[in-house]
This record gives structure tokens, C-alpha cells and sequence, in this order.
């Protein structure tokens, strides 16, 4: 899948639409025996094998941190790019259905972020759930956020450029505590990158949610059983904290950019996502990778995860450029 120009603020298609890509195809058939996580206890599914792409890539320097968090030290690690000007951060929310994923997990996105943006890479070891149930990982997710503003000058890095993202359920923490940020005054950020996010936690809601909700990776049934292990009511369902897409009012939101895949469950929660956001009024580029399923980026052997690194990397530059 070769890079092509992105149009920021507009809707993206990379790739040709129409069937999910060979090497998909190769990857649905790699993990075809691996077992159902909504069939599994919480703990024998954070055992599941972790599919890591590619060799991690050499940064300028790697650190892990405990940060005071709202339920206990918090552990962060921190990823320096080969930069010598003073970057911006980013700061990062691994996937996992907020059941499972890890920092270490996380390790070779957060070094190909920190090189791609340029930017000081911060990957938040939130709490998860059930034991830790909405809204822990949230609050974990915002305390995290005000550390790395408070401590720029420590950490090397420009606190007007301050950019928030993450991977499917990090996605829907990022976009949460964009919201928070905005409601509680700062921190003023950036931008927000969500990379195919959970956004609307209604059963069924999506035509993506029905028509790849089964046999592309991520299953329905799999998506109510991370919820199921998140929140605590149905209720919660409709709090725009857990379901951003139900937020009143998306006005005054950073710039956005949601990446989302053609054969993934979840498309249309960052694509309509994305669009609600324009209608506020805030900028909001949306790439949908053709023939793509959720978590791609995850893939050594996807070309297309390389190629979204690079749209990532150019469209976050330009950003943080304009600061």
C-alpha cells in the first residue's frame, strides 16, 4: 500500500475499497486458532500470545516512571525521539478493550510514534477493568495528562504542543479526557490522534458493528464483554465519558485525526465520529484504510500499518508546525 497525500479536515480512503487484503486475509487465517476472548476469565486472556509488529525500533532513550495517580503511583514510560529541538509530547492509551494490553505490550507503536511525530512519546499504564472499573482509567488518563504539563521543563518538551491518543479503547480514553480537558479548563491540547476507536458503546448501533461484527478480529460479542467489564451500569453506556460520540456538545475540541479500517467493527464509531466533530466546528481528518480490520497497525506483516505510522507522523508535524 503505497503513502498517498492526506487532506487534512476531510474524509480519506487509502487503498483500494471492496475485500479485505491479502495480507489480512493471511493474518484472520494466522489467528483463526486462537480462542474467543469473551470466552475466557480476565486473566487467561491478558496470557493471550501479544502479536508484536516488527523489531522495536531504536529511539533516543527509553525511561519508566511512577507518577502520582488518583488510585496509586502510576507507571508511565517514556520515549525520547532522535530529535535535538524541544519536541511536543505525546501522550499515549494502549488497547485492549480496557480489560487487557499492557506498556509493554504497547512498546513497539509508542517508539514508531515517537519517531514519526517527533514528539516525546508518554504510554500510561492506566488501571483495568473489572477491578478497576469506568471511570479509574479515565481519571488515571487525565492524571496523566496534567503530570506531563506540569513537568515539561523536566521532561524536555514544549507544553503548548501537547497532543492525547490512543489505540481502540485507548482511543475512547483519549477522546474522553479531551472532553474532560475542555470542561476542567486545560490542559490546552493540541491535538487528539484516535486510532480505530470504541466511541459509541450501544449494542448494534453502527452498520460496521452489524456487518463486521463477526469473522474480521474483532467480534461483537467480544466488544460486550470488554464493556460488560468496564462499566459498571447500562446506564453508563450513555455517559459521554464512556461513549464519546453521545456528547451534546463537541465544540471546542483540539484538532482530530481517526484512523479507521474498512472490515473493522468499529469504523463507523470514528468516521461518524469525525463527522459530528466538523459540525462543531473542529477540524477532524478521517483515513479509512481499504481492505483493513481493527488493530492492523499491530501487524509486522500489514504494509498498510507502516504507511498509516507515516500519515500519523506528517499530519501530527504539520500540526504541532502550526504552533
Amino acid at each position: 500500500m503505497v503513502r498517498m497525500a492526506i487532506e487534512r479536515g476531510g474524509y480519506n480512503v487509502v487503498g483500494t475499497l471492496g475485500a479485505p487484503h491479502p495480507q489480512v486475509e493471511a493474518a484472520l487465517e494466522a489467528m483463526a486458532g486462537f480462542p474467543k476472548i469473551e470466552t475466557l476469565t480476565t486473566n487467561d486472556a491478558r496470557r493471550l500470545t501479544t502479536i508484536l509488529a516488527a523489531a522495536p525500533e531504536a529511539v533516543a532513550s527509553v525511561t519508566q516512571r511512577w507518577i502520582p495517580g488518583p488510585g496509586g503511583p502510576l507507571a508511565v514510560r517514556v520515549y525520547r525521539p532522535r530529535t535535538g529541538d524541544r519536541p511536543g509530547a505525546f501522550v499515549y492509551l494502549h488497547g485492549g478493550g480496557w480489560v487487557i494490553g499492557s506498556l509493554e505490550a504497547a512498546d513497539g507503536g509508542c517508539r514508531r510514534i515517537a519517531n514519526a511525530t517527533g514528539t516525546v512519546v508518554v504510554s500510561v499504564d492506566y488501571r483495568l477493568a473489572p477491578e478497576n472499573k469506568y471511570p479509574a482509567a479515565l481519571d488515571d488518563t487525565y492524571a496523566a495528562l496534567c503530570w506531563v504539563r506540569d513537568q515539561a521543563d523536566e521532561l524536555g518538551i514544549d507544553p503548548r504542543k501537547l497532543v492525547i491518543g490512543g489505540s481502540s479503547a485507548g482511543g475512547n480514553l483519549a477522546a474522553a479526557a479531551c472532553l474532560v480537558a475542555r470542561d476542567r479548563g486545560g490542559p490546552p491540547l493540541a491535538m487528539q490522534v484516535l486510532i480505530v476507536p470504541a466511541l459509541w458503546m450501544a449494542t448494534g448501533a453502527t452498520e460496521s458493528m452489524r456487518t463486521n461484527g463477526e469473522s474480521y478480529g474483532l467480534d461483537a460479542a467480544t466488544m460486550e464483554w470488554f464493556a460488560r467489564h468496564y462499566i459498571g451500569t447500562e446506564d453508563d453506556a450513555n455517559d459521554p465519558l464512556v461513549s464519546p460520540y453521545l456528547a451534546k456538545d463537541l465544540r471546542g475540541l483540539p484538532p482530530a485525526l481517526i484512523v479507521t479500517a474498512e472490515f473493522d467493527a468499529l469504523r463507523d464509531d470514528g468516521e461518524l465520529y469525525g463527522g459530528r466533530l466538523r459540525e462543531a466546528g473542529v477540524e477532524a481528518t478521517v483515513i479509512r484504510y481499504a481492505g483493513m480490520i481493527h488493530g492492523f497497525m499491530g501487524f509486522a506483516s500489514i504494509d498498510a500499518a507502516g504507511v498509516a505510522v507515516g500519515h500519523i507522523g506528517e499530519i501530527v508535524r504539520a500540526r504541532l508546525a502550526e504552533i
